[in-house]
């Protein structure tokens, strides 16, 4: 049990978050429903907080901007390879321009524990006005 715990902690085993999202394509102000499905790993571990960052990424000059933010706060114990939904609603800003050729998005979502390291997912998107 000790060693599938450090496991986890340096990554190997630990809980998973995946955003799911109905459709890949959006526009600017337009509403997202859709779920983080969480996958407990092979042991209990406590979650601290969700963040989903609407990135904004500039091909020709690699620079990436956080367009706006969701934080989840939470005390929820991840049960051993228990599979949890949990409600997404976001809204893109309204003055978010357009996915171009240069200029491409993304949300990047981050699962924190109390102890180990955190969970990462990234789900591209395509914004038309």
């Amino acid at each position: 049990m000790l060693l599938r715990k450090y496991m986890s902690m340096i990554g190997i085993g630990s809980a998973t978050i995946d955003l799911m999202l109905p459709k890949q394509t959006y526009r600017a102000g337009e509403y997202i429903k859709g779920t983080f499905l969480i996958k407990g790993g092979i042991i209990d571990q406590k979650a601290k907080r969700i963040e989903c960052d609407l990135i904004m990424v500039h091909s020709s000059t690699g620079e990436e901007k956080t367009m706006n933010t969701l934080t989840i706060l939470t005390s929820r114990v991840i049960q051993a390879e228990e599979i949890h939904n949990l409600s997404f609603s976001f809204k893109i800003p309204s003055s978010v321009p357009a996915s171009t050729k240069e200029r491409s998005y993304r949300f990047e979502t981050k699962l924190f524990f109390t102890e180990g390291v955190t969970s990462k997912d990234q789900d591209a998107i395509y914004i038309v006005q």
